[in-house]
């Protein structure tokens, strides 16, 4: 059978093969469509959440810029454990280097403006703008640092920097070789001479026979003033400073001409640690966790006020030396554990003026009102306390209503800041 017969029978046979299968799948049960399925119950909608709380917004405004490494600085690091504190719950924000003029009015219809629920002015000299503001703004709660004027949704907060003043005056006393311990001072209103004095007598009551030299700078942030003030009491004979401004410039003076010196609302070791004996600290966290807490549940109440210290956890001195006696510790953590259970006070007669005429008997405690209105120098303090500081009412007292201070930033009844 030749090659191409042998093709056309294999491609015959395999049409037929083809053909069969087709027939027989004709002739067969015509198959039928699968019975439809029952459709499975539809499962019920999901609930919409709850839609998620708006966030707490929350503003601050700054007298002075966060970089100062003292009073705004301890500010910003209280606004920064808030938000550790409550993570997306809130929202904060601030202004810095905010002037206690006009200005700060401005500011604050700036923050109402932008939705902020709860504002913090953190220095006295916004007392007056935010009282207005707060006037306008009658859903908004303000809180005011330092002030004593308070409103239906404004209240006031303070901290009782003295208590440190007098830890580091205790540790002033044991470490001057001289007998003659500086302050630099900002503002002559209560706050700061309290300031003085509470310094002196922690410095007393280490060493009876101490001397204070006072410089004035009337401002509470300028470094080149404070270092000039700070080289005049060295000059003068002082060989361990103190302050009450804001920088970190007399610590740093010390340092140069190789005295001694404490930190002041923030720790300033890093700054000059040579010189560094201690820092006094504001620890300005506990209260705004409260307020925020306070505005988070609805508790929070305007018109009040409060006044926090060592037993708060509002102040603190830290980072004591290793220059510093053990026995001198021991003595400063048995005033700071007085001072948190109420056994021990500072301003408890005797104590006499400059004149040596008695301000508080023997056994006498100073209540608030005294503190709030102190003008005068303790025994031991040199020269005479500014006329400014004649203008502060106290704490305690309300502003005498027709009086109008010529300079309100340099005799305003408590900072001035």
């Amino acid at each position: 059978m030749s090659p191409i017969t042998k093709r056309s029978m294999l491609k015959l046979a395999s049409w037929s093969t083809i053909a069969g299968a087709a027939a027989l799948v004709g002739c067969g049960k015509k198959e039928e469509a699968p019975a439809p399925t029952a459709a499975a119950p539809s499962a019920p909608a999901a609930s919409a959440p709850a839609p998620k709380p708006e966030p707490l917004k929350i503003a601050f405004a700054y007298v002075g810029p966060v970089g100062d490494g003292g009073w705004t600085f301890a500010h910003d690091n209280a606004r920064k454990a808030v938000e550790k504190e409550f993570g997306d719950k809130i929202v904060t924000s601030f202004v810095e280097k905010v002037p206690e003029s006009a200005d700060a009015e401005r500011v604050f219809r700036d923050m109402v403006g932008q939705g902020n629920k709860l504002i913090f002015g953190t220095t006295f000299g916004y007392m007056e703008p935010m009282l207005k503001v707060a006037a306008d703004s009658k859903d908004i709660k303000f809180e005011h640092a330092t002030g004593y004027k308070q409103a239906d949704n404004m209240r006031t907060y303070d901290s009782r920097t003295y208590e440190g003043a007098y830890m580091a005056g205790v540790i002033a006393g044991k470490m001057t070789k001289s007998g003659t311990i500086g302050v630099v001072g900002s503002i002559p209103i209560p706050e700061v001479i309290r300031n003085i004095n509470s310094f002196t007598l922690g410095a007393q009551s280490s060493n009876p026979k101490i001397k204070t030299k006072v410089v004035w700078v009337n401002e509470w942030f300028n470094p080149p003033k404070e270092t000039e003030a700070a080289q005049s009491l060295i000059n003068g004979g002082a060989d361990v400073l103190f302050q009450n401004t804001d920088s970190s410039a007399v610590l740093q003076t010390a340092a140069k001409n190789k005295k001694l010196a404490f930190g002041w609302d923030s720790d300033m070791t890093a700054y000059a640690p040579d010189a560094h004996l201690a820092s006094s600290i504001i620890n300005w966290a506990p209260y705004y966790i409260k307020a925020t807490k306070d505005a988070l549940e609805g508790k929070w109440k305007g018109g009040e006020a409060s006044w926090w210290g060592v037993k708060e956890g509002a102040i603190d001195i830290v980072s004591i030396s290793d220059k510093v006696p053990a026995e001198t510790k021991a003595q400063v953590e048995k005033i700071k554990a007085g001072l948190k259970d109420g056994s021990f006070s500072i301003w408890k007669g005797p104590i006499v003026g400059q004149d040596g005429k008695e301000l508080l008997a023997k056994d006498a405690v100073a209540d608030d009102k005294f503190l709030g209105g102190i003008n005068f120098y303790v025994k031991g303090v040199e020269g005479k306390v500014p006329s400014g500081g004649k203008y502060a009412p106290g704490r305690a007292a309300p502003a005498p209503p027709a009086r109008r201070c010529p300079a309100p930033a340099r005799c305003c009844p408590q900072r001035g800041r």
